[in-house]
């Protein structure tokens, strides 16, 4: 843990006179301000106020009418933050200047907070009271088009064109085509505490996947977080325009945020998913865990599957999952388990798409694993071997964001998992998001019934 006068000391050796500080809200999305140093380094001792709205409106600044913890009704006040000395970087492409992370540990109070980022350190909490230490990380697939010069209205991004041309997964041409951006992503991510295990192309134009280097669950969080501001930021010094929706477009695979994960003792001396005298090398902690995710992956599915767009990368034959399976190192299953021996042997959540909150995304992974553990629940589910869209014994995940959140927000497992507040904030967000989606009339209804009907 970094110190006051660490922090201090760090401060005054940098030339900036300003902070940059961000919180996290319901979508993910960073939301911040620039501090004074002196400012930033009272406010270390004590929490500092940010508008409540944060939690309050959607992706795009619109204020929610169906949520109770903020709004008209609350007057928009200050929900107290505090700032996480431990989260100290230094943006690269931005003169260096220092940032930070804070959160709202208790907004209001333990019951009713509704903070992504405190939601995941309280599951951590649980998991280490148990003697578990959560490692994770995170994967993301993402599309890169060459920026327009208009970037201001919706319609902008329509016929946008990609950075590279055709279906050329892992291309090392490719690679070439961009070497300056992709020499930028690796080096600057790499000094701005985000490290990437790998980066290359992806099958469909202008797609690229990056994986971040596993650390543990809050961290872990934090990078993938920062990944997906940093790519739109560093991307932009090129003249790209880097787009983390979950499907761009019904000819083209979607874009994932897979989560690996994997138990550790509290010294992260031992892999506490792997046994070397298991069949398949799978420990029996492990086996809970995940039977615990596939029991609790209906009734949490908005957290992992967040938007309207989530849905139409759930489709069959397109590289994410329909079905609750899991399989040994399988890609059309759920849940793949890859056996690395004692140090990698690891679950990939492959339901998790690039648009996800990843504070809310990874505690729903570990919260329901150890919902399984606490449970004790049997993998009574036998690992699918073949096509994972075929295997329909044990149910399909729900269609869409409605029947997904309608069914999250009855849920009692839900409920236990991350407490009655935050579900019913967090649904009533999601309805929300259906609403704006429903009222709209799109593209494809006035190309079909225009005329002929």
């Amino acid at each position: 843990m970094i110190t006051k006068n660490e922090i201090i000391s760090k401060l005054k050796a940098c030339t900036s006179t300003h902070v940059k500080v961000a919180v996290a809200d319901i979508d993910g999305v960073l939301r911040g301000k620039f501090m004074h140093r002196d400012k930033f380094i009272s406010a270390l001792d004590n929490e500092f106020g940010f508008c409540s709205v944060v939690f309050g409106w959607d992706v795009n600044d619109q204020v929610y009418d169906n949520v109770e913890i903020t709004g008209w009704h609350t007057g928009y006040g200050d929900f107290p933050a505090r700032i996480d000395g431990n989260t100290f970087r230094q943006i690269p492409w931005q003169e260096d200047i220092p940032f930070f992370l804070a959160d709202f540990e208790s907004p209001l109070s333990q019951d009713q907070n509704v903070c992504p980022r405190a939601l995941l350190k309280n599951i951590i909490s649980q998991s280490e009271t148990a003697g578990f230490k959560p490692v994770f990380s995170q994967e993301f697939e993402w599309f890169n088009f060459v920026k327009t010069n208009d970037t201001s209205s919706q319609n902008s991004f329509r016929d946008m064109t990609p950075i590279t041309s055709g279906m050329f997964g892992y291309s090392i041409l490719r690679m070439s085509d961009n070497y300056g951006f992709f020499q930028d992503l690796l080096a600057m991510l790499e000094r701005f505490g985000v490290p990437l295990e790998g980066l290359h192309t992806e099958t469909g134009p202008g797609v690229l996947e990056a994986a971040i280097q596993c650390s543990d669950a809050l961290e872990a969080a934090d990078r993938a977080t920062l990944f997906k501001s940093a790519v739109k930021e560093i991307g932009k010094k090129h003249n790209i325009t880097a787009s983390f929706m979950a499907k761009q477009t019904k000819d083209l695979p979607g874009c994932s945020g897979h989560v690996h994960q994997s138990l550790w003792d509290l010294n992260k001396q031992s892999n506490l998913f792997y046994d070397k005298e298991d069949e398949l090398g799978m420990s029996q902690l492990m086996k809970h865990f995940l039977a615990g995710q596939l029991y609790c992956l209906p009734d949490i599915l908005p957290l992992l599957a967040p938007t309207v767009n989530s849905y139409k990368r759930l489709t069959e034959g397109a590289w994410a999952p329909t079905t609750l399976t899991w399989g040994i190192d399988n890609r059309t299953t759920a849940l793949r388990v890859i056996e690395g021996g004692p140090k990698a042997t690891r679950i990939e959540h492959r339901v998790v798409g690039s648009d996800v909150n990843p504070y809310l995304a990874i505690a729903a992974c570990l919260a329901s694993g150890l919902y399984g553990i606490k449970h004790k629940l049997p993998l009574d589910n036998r690992h699918t071997i073949g096509n994972g869209y075929e295997d329909l014994q044990h149910g399909v995940l729900p269609r869409n964001l409605y029947d997904a959140t309608t069914r999250m927000a009855q849920s009692q497992i839900a409920s236990e998992l991350f407490g009655q507040k935050f579900v019913d904030h967090f649904c009533k967000s999601r309805l929300w998001e259906w609403r704006q989606f429903s009222e709209q009339v799109t593209d494809w209804e006035t190309k079909r019934y225009f005329e002929i009907i």
